[in-house]
């Protein structure tokens, strides 16, 4: 079957169906699309007298989705108190959410930066060696500039802890580097839970470069200690060899390599028990490491 090509305004995209995006025209002028997600959501930049803006629809089928548009409307829906009762300097903003068409629209204030998880643009290895991708831009970034971005994203997680909630879902596809300005933001809590939260799933949403695991194992609490081992697992990916945890390609000194190597520890008893504990850890080292 024929999967119609879509344009609006100055972006072209493929579907697996038909969609009505008219109204899209009521808000502004769209400058650019992200059609080919495998969660059912097709994001949109559009422009405005008021500015710019990021809108997330859930209802339509793109390329990628081989799910139901109704759980994806769902999902979108469920997601939106998150946003209002997580919002953080370290997240992007809200501004609105509502029913429109046959589907669902959140909106959010639009952030210039760029994900560190291109999987469309640059698939791996292009993503590891190609000079254009952003995360080998962003890995190529001074040792310090990395180890600020990396405080923006733990400060946001020992928050959501702080708050009652574990991530879920979390890895670098939820993250957006703004190179002209140095600054990080989160981009997708969709799936964050409430505590105390168990695995029904088996294997649960998420990439497996970052994942626990019990993210793997049915039953299994999904908790602070789950969330320490996705930290130390990102602090490998932006600071050392990601899934080769070896020193040798590790760029932050021993001690910084030691606390992530710890948060990590497929054995849950060895690991930091708390995003809290882990980051105390973590900064003692950073500040040790700047001194040097």
């Amino acid at each position: 079957m024929h999967n119609p090509i879509v344009t609006i305004d100055d972006v072209t995209f493929v579907l697996q169906e038909d969609h009505d995006f008219g109204w899209l025209s009521k808000i502004g002028r769209v400058f650019d699309v992200f059609a080919q997600q495998d969660s059912g959501n097709i994001s949109f930049g559009i422009e405005n007298n008021n500015g710019k803006f990021f809108i997330k629809y859930a209802g339509a089928r793109g390329t990628a989705f081989t799910g139901d548009p109704q759980e994806a409307i769902h999902h979108l829906q469920n997601a939106m108190p998150l946003y209002s009762e997580l919002s953080h300097p370290s997240l992007i903003q809200l501004v609105d959410h509502y029913e429109v068409g046959s589907g669902y629209a959140a909106v959010f204030e639009w952030f210039d930066g760029e994900t560190l998880h291109p999987h469309w643009s640059f698939p791996p290895p292009a993503k590891y060696r190609d000079p254009r991708s952003p995360f080998y831009r962003y890995k190529h970034l001074f040792v310090a500039k990395r180890l600020l971005s990396l405080d923006r994203i733990f400060t946001f997680h020992e928050f959501v802890e702080k708050k009652g909630f574990v991530a879920i879902d979390f890895y670098d596809g939820s993250l957006l580097y703004d190179f002209s300005k140095n600054e990080t933001k989160i981009c997708d809590i969709d799936l964050y839970q409430r505590r105390p939260y168990v695995n029904t799933m088996g294997r649960m949403w998420g990439s497996s470069r970052f994942m626990s695991p019990e993210e793997f194992l049915l039953g299994a609490e999904i908790d602070g200690c789950t969330n320490v081992f996705n930290m130390g697992a990102l602090a490998f990916a932006v600071l050392g060899g990601e899934l080769d945890r070896s020193f040798e390609h590790w760029e932050a000194g021993e001690e910084l390599y030691e606390i992530a190597l710890k948060s990590v520890d497929p054995d849950r008893g060895n690991r930091y028990g708390t995003v809290l504990e882990f980051k105390a850890a973590w900064d003692l080292a950073v500040i040790d490491y700047m001194n040097r």
